[in-house]
């Protein structure tokens, strides 16, 4: 069974109208977090509160970039040049990056959001504009990525340390690929059905939609904010990690 885990969320996700009791409810129960860069979610000032936020609680701070899709919340593949996509990640994570230094803190990682962490995790040619722009930020850069894809290679093969990533309420399918949103059982909304897969996590296995039990690496996981009872379900979560004596820890 897994002693050490690291629970991440994405947060910062608001856009002109930011709310700090959403993502200040969850803080206390995760050790990363996932900061929107602008082009799904996050304006400016929001980005500047959820890295004060965060460096408050001692949280570790990622970038969440995205397609520039802000009217789909970046929950839709865009076609874009090789040239396009590394300008958009080097843009989104620089942001990031240096206004997370000017308030003291440190990047930790970067994780792509929504279709674009989903496409990268199947596409070559996706997976490396990602991994080249992070390069050119931080050679050393961490990477939050689904174990054994795409990305998770192509960033190891350019030297990024990966963190193999799964998803605390989203249902697999017997690809370990995530259940596209659009189809009946993509997020698993009962508190005994998440807890379920977590005690999974910890055993290496995940089962899936088709009704398999799969190996599947599980160093970081991940939670969403932006579902009804987030914070009662974190709460749950790290506590239940606890009972089992589950360090939970962003190192």
């Amino acid at each position: 069974m897994i002693k050490k885990i690291d629970l991440n969320c994405d947060l910062g996700e608001f856009y002109g109208m930011y709310d700090e009791r959403r993502d200040s409810k969850i803080m206390p129960y995760i050790s990363s977090c996932n900061i929107a860069c602008g082009f799904h979610s996050g304006d400016p000032v929001t980005i500047s509160k959820t890295i004060e936020l965060a460096l408050e609680h001692e949280v570790a701070i990622g970038a969440h970039p995205s397609y520039p899709d802000l009217q789909g919340f970046g929950r839709r593949i865009m076609n874009l040049s090789t040239e396009e996509l590394e300008a958009c990640i080097l843009y989104q994570v620089s942001a990031l990056k240096g206004m997370t230094e000017s308030l003291g803190g440190k990047l930790h990682h970067v994780k792509p959001h929504g279709a674009l962490y989903n496409h990268a995790a199947k596409d070559e040619g996706v997976a490396l504009g990602i991994a080249k722009a992070i390069v050119q930020i931080q050679k050393d850069m961490m990477i939050y990525a689904p174990a054994e894809s795409k990305l998770a290679k192509v960033a190891k093969d350019v030297g990024l340390e990966v963190r193999s990533e799964v998803f605390a309420d989203r249902q697999y399918e017997d690809d370990l690929s995530l259940r596209s949103r659009s189809l009946d059982g993509a997020v698993l909304h009962e508190k005994k059905s998440v807890l379920k897969q977590m005690a999974s996590f910890l055993d290496g296995v995940v089962h899936t939609q088709g009704g398999l039990d799969l190996p599947i690496t599980a160093e970081t996981v991940c939670l969403h904010s932006d579902t009804e009872g987030a914070a009662e379900l974190a709460k749950e979560i790290h506590d239940f990690l606890e009972k089992h004596e589950v360090e939970i820890t962003s190192a």
